[in-house]
Parts: structure tokens; sequence; C-alpha cells
């Protein structure tokens, strides 16, 4: 690797600095601190002083593998502005399954999902980009597992959805959603989140809604109701536009939300207001 080229990778992977403040604090709804990506040291601590600096006061830590999810329940007993999740994520399922542990694996997260600061069951769902034809079974029925978990505690679910929204959404019906089901990253089209909105979903926008050629996505956050509306970032990935490519976190969460804002052509403290209200009802107080 050349200087130049040694140059080019650290700025196209180094966490960009702070952008404008928003006039209203704003929660990170999915995101995941416990991560290191592109050699880029995690300091928690900082990363959340750094949001709280831009008006992201409040984040909700996913762990969605048992050492994440341990890791996960640690940080929210040590961070106030962290509320948790915690799940098997459809990935994980198969191998799990393979291995004869999905069982046992199921009962540590329904244990750690006890805990009075995590809020969530999730990051749960479908995923049939990664995993092929043969994970699908174990997939849907690691859903269904996940779906009644979160309504037996009484927890937000959150959903985890590549190239399967079909079955996503029929799952959804035949299981009954619990009260407060969130659609994470949101990558459906409009009819899609119409849907969702008609079935009181709520549909969560990370930085993929302010790529260029994300025409679709806008479409979909254009006609998602302004009270079933959250934003995330899912650090340290999909880093929004101008950014995309270098390492994600909070902070940049204001890059989304003022995109977001000129889609659906509301004031951005309008916007900022609707969703902190409804990160609120969804998880309940952070203190």
């Amino acid at each position: 690797m050349t200087p130049t080229d040694a140059t080019t990778r650290s700025s196209r992977t180094a966490v960009p600095d702070l952008p404008d403040p928003l006039p209203i604090a704003v929660v990170d709804n999915h995101t995941h601190l416990d991560i290191e990506r592109e050699g880029v040291a995690v300091d928690v601590a900082d990363l959340l002083a750094r949001a709280k600096a831009v008006g992201v006061d409040r984040v909700v830590q996913i762990g969605c593998d048992l050492p994440a999810a341990r890791q996960t329940v640690v940080m929210v007993d040590t961070y106030a502005a962290m509320l948790g999740g915690v799940a098997l994520h459809p990935n994980e399922v198969p191998g799990l399954a393979a291995s004869g542990s999905l069982d046992t694996a199921y009962e540590e997260i329904e244990s750690l999902a006890r805990h009075p600061r995590i809020r969530v069951v999730g990051e749960t769902g479908l995923d049939y980009f990664r995993t092929g034809p043969d994970g699908k079974g174990v997939q849907q029925d690691s859903f269904r597992w996940h779906i009644d978990l979160a309504k037996r505690l009484d927890k937000a679910l959150q959903i985890h959805d590549r190239d399967a929204h079909a079955d996503v959404l029929r799952i959804l019906e035949e299981e009954g959603a619990p009260s407060s089901t969130v659609l994470h990253c949101f990558s459906g089209d409009l009819p899609m989140a119409q849907e969702c909105a008609e079935r009181g979903y709520y549909l969560s926008f990370a930085g993929t809604v302010t790529f260029k050629n994300a025409h679709g996505l806008r479409d979909a956050l254009s006609v998602t109701p302004l009270d079933r509306l959250l934003v995330e970032t899912d650090a340290p990935y999909l880093t929004p536009h101008p950014h995309r490519g270098a390492v994600n976190a909070p902070h940049l969460v204001p890059l989304t939300v003022r995109a977001m804002a000129a889609t659906l052509g509301v004031a951005v403290p309008t916007l900022c207001q609707a969703l902190s209200e409804n990160s609120e009802r969804v998880y309940g107080p952070w203190t």
C-alpha cells in the first residue's frame, strides 16, 4: 500500500467530525457500540459525549449474538444514556441449530432480556441475503420465538428484514405483532411502508435514506406518518452521505434527520420532537 493509498483509506474509514447540532434532542434507535470496525477503537463514553454534543442524547444499544448480548447488559448498567436490546440475529440461528446449542442460547437470551434496562427483543427477523434456502425454516422458527418472547416480557420488538419483506409481514400477522414493533433500518418500498403504518408498526430509517440512489426509500419515508418514525445509525455501518464508507457513530444521526425532514417537507424541530416522543413511547424513559 502506498502512502497515498493509506491516506485515502484512513480518511474513508475514520469516524467523521461532528455535524451541526439538532435543535431538539433525539434517540439513535439502533446502534452497535460493541463492534469495532476497520481497526477504529471504540470508546463508548467518548462516542456518547460526542453524540450528546450534537443533540443525540440517548441510544439503544443492540446485542444480537450471545457475546454482544452479554456485553449489552453490562453497558446499559454503565451508561445512563443507553437502553438495550438482545436477540439472536437471524444469520446466527442456523449455525446454532446445526451445533445443537440453539435451545441453550434461547434460554440465555430470555434471561438477559428480563433485565429492566433491556427494553428490546431484537434484532430478530429474516435475512435471505446471507442465509440460503436451507436456513429459511430455522430463521422463521426463531423469528416466531422472539416475537413470543417480546410479547411475554412486554418488550419492544426490533426486526431485521433483508430480502424477506413478504415473509416478515406474513409471520408478524400470523403470530400477532407486539404492541411496539419496529422495522429496523427499513428497506421496503412505498406500499410496504403504507402497510406497516396501517398495522401500527414503527419504521426506523438509517443513513441509507440519504444515499443518492435511494429514491425508493425516500418514497417510503414520504408516506410514513410522523408518529410512526424513528431514526438510527446501525453504527458502525451504513454511514450517511456525504461520509458513506466511513465508520458510523451516533453523532452522525443529525445528517439523517435533516435528510428525512427535507424528504417529508417538515421543519427539523418538528421532526426531532416527533422522533423523541416516538422513542419514549416505544422504549419508555431512559432514567
